[in-house]
């Protein structure tokens, strides 16, 4: 069984102020000031994957995980763009797929040096690198402490995921008690009181989401972040997730031409705002569109050239994949050797473009989808 017994000494020094001060506050100044933790951690019981070390400022988490864990990693980054500040060794779509996992999709902010990203990016460029670069288990200090509480409650979210999908293990440590019921530990240490807990994961807070048809003006927020381009064609009807009233995700949708059929409508410029990248959003969008769609005759499809979107959208069983990535031919099945193949593509230096159709249900009530699609009512998903 881990045991924390730690003691952390500080000689005072009797000058004049401190003296002052003793007689102002009746602090008696000792020799010494002195700080005692002890206390037995469980954490070898169970299997885990994710542990929470919380409390106040002050309260000895940076001791405490120190001595249990060791001194966490130091992160450089000295290159002209964040993606060649990775360990030489892992190859681009691991350093791809990590980013993704953990919100970090805006691929032009890969490019940009670490000094001139946004607070929301570093966080989550910074637990991309930890995550690929830090080994069975990672440890990481001050977590969420500098982000705004919405960016640290979708990190959290994203981090554990990333976690239990591969079976890795996972510290936070922080003086904010929010991030436990987005993070989902395992366990929770409480280093001012030296109390350990056990906990069941749990389903995550609730999220409200509406999506609803916008005017064209709507794609001047959500453009900046396209990782192609901020080109809207002028034929989109645009559509907005909202998520607790605020605008989170945008999805065009266009009528697309086909030798055969005249029915086939189709995703383009999707993007999710950083702040909210990492739950899903885009799946939750082109889902209820596609469901809509479908309700009332129409094909609907998908065209994504992000990697690990690629791959997210072959294994979701709402989605047939009609082209590979980095083909020209038709595919009428899933691949099981596409993630293979579409690697080959990107080190090549093609643009890994698939085709998905979607294929689940359609939406109980015709009247419903089509007054949704004209945007005459919003759609709670």
């Amino acid at each position: 069984m881990a045991r924390v017994d730690l003691r952390v000494e500080t000689t005072l020094e009797r000058s004049a102020r401190v003296k002052q001060l003793s007689g102002m506050f009746d602090v008696p100044a000792t020799e010494k000031l002195s700080h005692h933790w002890e206390g037995d951690v469980p954490i070898e019981e169970r299997d885990w994957n994710v542990g929470l070390i919380v409390g106040p400022s002050g309260a000895g988490k940076s001791s405490v995980s120190r001595q249990l864990f060791g001194e966490e990693r130091k992160l450089q980054w000295s290159a002209r763009s964040v993606i060649d500040d990775f360990d030489k060794k892992f190859g681009i779509e691991q350093v791809a797929e990590v980013c993704g996992a953990v919100g970090f999709n805006t691929i032009p902010s890969w490019m940009k040096p670490h000094g001139v990203l946004s607070t929301g990016e570093k966080f989550r460029v910074e637990l991309a690198r930890h995550l690929l670069e830090g080994g069975d288990l990672v440890m990481v200090d001050e977590f969420t402490s500098v982000v705004d509480r919405q960016v640290a409650h979708i990190g959290c979210h994203a981090v554990q995921k990333f976690i239990r999908k591969n079976k890795r293990k996972f510290v936070a440590v922080t003086c904010h008690y929010d991030v436990e019921e987005w993070l989902q530990p395992d366990w929770v240490l409480e280093p001012a009181t030296m109390s350990f807990r056990w906990r069941l994961l749990q389903r995550r807070p609730a999220i409200s989401v509406e999506i609803a048809r916008v005017d064209r003006s709507a794609w001047e927020l959500f453009a900046p972040f396209h990782y192609l381009t901020t080109e809207l064609h002028k034929a989109a009807q645009c559509y907005v997730l909202f998520v607790n009233g605020q605008p989170a995700a945008f999805q065009g949708i266009l009528h697309r031409p086909h030798a055969t059929a005249t029915n086939i409508k189709a995703s383009s410029r999707g993007v999710t705002l950083p702040d909210y990248q990492g739950l899903g959003l885009i799946f939750i969008m082109v889902e209820t569109l596609g469901a809509a769609h479908k309700a009332i005759g129409n094909r609907f499809r998908t065209y994504p050239a992000h990697p690990p979107l690629v791959r997210s959208f072959d294994r979701n069983d709402k989605w047939l994949m009609t082209k590979e990535p980095g083909t020209m031919s038709p595919v009428k099945t899933k691949s099981s050797q596409m993630r293979n193949r579409q690697a080959k593509a990107w080190k090549m230096g093609s643009r890994p473009c698939a085709v998905f159709e979607y294929c689940g249900p359609a939406m109980d009530d015709p009247v419903a989808a089509r007054a949704f699609i004209d945007g005459h009512e919003a759609v709670r998903a």
